[in-house]
């Protein structure tokens, strides 16, 4: 009966299912977001995309909240690396040279790679 109606939502919608059983476990697992209830059964939890702490649903706004700020910060930290990759590898291998003359020592080069570790680590670490 739950996996029937997540499958017709789905037809036309984004679907949730909370679900703490194991007789939930086919609907959390067809649903776009299965929420599991910590107190419920393993294989619920087993499951579902998300896991609540305890038997109270007041956490899924801070869950939900706190995934999307992870997102966010994935695509910065993607979009910092590629950008930041993008100009120190061409300059790591010498574009400046035959035009100015400049050459990365390998010291340089693998200092700027390591800025460049460093700066997406702490801005996953401000995380809020």
């Amino acid at each position: 009966m739950k996996l029937k109606t997540i499958e017709n939502l789905k037809i036309n919608n984004k679907v949730a299912m909370i679900g703490d059983g194991i007789n939930d476990v086919p609907a959390l697992a067809s649903s776009d977001l299965g929420i599991a209830v910590g107190s419920g059964t393993q294989i619920a939890k087993a499951n579902a995309d998300v896991v609540l702490m305890g038997d109270q649903l007041n956490g899924l706004p801070y869950a939900l909240n706190l995934a999307k700020k992870t997102i966010r910060k994935i695509k910065q930290n993607l979009t910092w690396a590629f950008g930041y990759n993008l100009l120190a590898i061409p300059l790591a291998a010498g574009i400046l040279f035959p035009k100015y003359g400049i050459l990365l020592t390998p010291s340089i080069a693998a200092l700027l790679m390591a800025i460049s570790s460093i700066t997406v680590v702490i801005n996953a670490l401000s995380l809020d």
